[in-house]
């Protein structure tokens, strides 16, 4: 909608005359968001992996994936990516539908509510090379904390798939074009990886998104498949728990595996390195929170400078406040009796724990350690919270990294 020009506006009040009620009701109604586009959810894309569809490519095939959604509205639009394609990607067809959560796990949907999505007005669209593509506006009404279920059909072949490698979350394939199916054509593909859809964003009133940037813990590793219980998911609970001005859209950009000073194949590309694509570039982000570092001490050893993890998490501030974002710093969770910890690793964890909440660089601190450590032994996590492996939370753990958050903050 146009915007009426400050005079208009200021003759048009003049003309009306406030009642003592109306008068009263113009800070609320000023302080009220407009509905915008605002991120809802997203997954952050890497290059294909060492085999199966992403690395093959498909012909004459449909993928049925489930998204769950943090927040709702009366319109979305998907944002497909072809990042890391070796060729022009054509996807001939896309619908979407909202369900509820008692099919999670399942491809099965109610055929007369599939909605298609369309691109410049046309139901296939062909992504060059390197790029995203963000779909029309789609009319359908998805609720806050939901399932949205997206069928992507591709006529190839398609060269390799860009890929988000953990989804946690069932994902099933079909052959011919199956979008308008009731989900009865569809088998289940091994493993959750998630392939081309990347974003989806919501019209809403809310006030803004939150991104949670990070590697294999904002990811989620170790948490049940389809149960939506990764720290992102179970903050994105509590918002939607607490008053609505505290509503906020959750985005997860983690990858396992990332790191900041490195690129690592499907770990995807180093912290700064994607700074623009999984930051910038998301609808509606007011603020940002950076888990990141872990893999960089423990592949090394405990050979890397701590130095140079602190000099990458300062440039993500500055680059983060020159976009007019706040920035928490997140503190690195316990890895003692992990695969790669060393002692020396373990002091550079401490040394950049440190800084992060004592320099007063960052806007805030989300304290992970604190809340996840066994205070008998403070280099380990509190064996109720850990998964088994020692790095990664289990989902009570995740729980716990939830409610660490001062949601004032957000």
């Amino acid at each position: 909608m146009r915007r009426l020009k400050p005079l208009v506006v200021a003759l048009a009040l003049l003309a009306v005359p406030l009642t003592p009620t109306a008068a009263a009701a113009l800070p609320a109604a000023e302080a009220a968001p407009p509905a915008a586009w605002v991120g809802s959810w997203s997954v952050a894309v890497t290059p294909p992996g060492t085999s199966g569809p992403t690395l093959t490519g498909v012909t004459d095939t449909t993928f049925r994936q489930i998204a769950h959604l943090s927040v709702g509205g009366p319109q979305l639009r998907l944002r497909l990516s072809n990042v890391y394609g070796s060729k022009p990607l054509t996807v001939g067809k896309v619908t979407v539908t909202p369900r509820s959560g008692d099919l999670n796990g399942t491809p099965t949907v109610d055929p007369t509510k599939l909605a298609p999505v369309l691109f410049d007005g046309r139901a296939s669209v062909t992504i060059p090379v390197g790029a995203d593509w963000v779909s029309d506006p789609v009319r359908i009404d998805v609720p806050d904390d939901s399932d949205l279920v997206i069928s992507t059909y591709f006529p190839g072949p398609t060269g390799t798939l860009t890929q988000h490698p953990s989804g946690f979350a069932s994902r099933f394939v079909a052959t011919g074009d199956q979008t308008g199916n009731d989900g009865s054509s569809y088998e289940q593909l091994a493993g959750t990886a998630r392939y081309v859809i990347a974003g989806i964003d919501v019209q809403s009133r809310v006030r803004g998104s939150v991104l949670l940037f990070g590697d294999s813990i904002t990811d989620g590793s170790a948490s049940p498949v389809d149960q939506n219980l990764r720290y992102p998911d179970q903050l994105a609970d509590r918002l939607q728990a607490g008053p609505a001005a505290r509503d906020l859209g959750i985005l997860n950009m983690g990858i396992g595996g990332n790191r900041l000073l490195d690129n690592a194949g499907t770990a995807g590309d180093s912290t700064l390195a994607r700074f623009d694509r999984d930051v910038l570039a998301q609808s509606g982000v007011r603020t940002v929170v950076l888990l990141e570092g872990i893999n960089d001490i423990g592949s090394s050893r405990g050979a890397t400078d701590p130095a140079q993890l602190i000099a990458v998490q300062r440039q993500f501030i500055h680059r983060a406040h020159e976009a007019g974002l706040k920035v928490l710093g997140a503190t690195l969770t316990p890895y003692e009796g992990a695969g790669y910890y060393t002692p020396e690793g373990e002091a550079d964890r401490q040394a950049l724990n440190t800084w992060i909440r004592t320099s007063g660089e960052y806007d805030g601190v989300v304290d992970f350690d604190k809340a996840t450590r066994d205070p008998a032994a403070p280099g380990k996590f509190l064996p109720a919270y850990d998964s088994g492996d020692h790095l990664h939370p289990n989902a009570n753990g995740y729980k716990a990294m939830a409610a660490t958050f001062d949601l004032r903050q957000l």
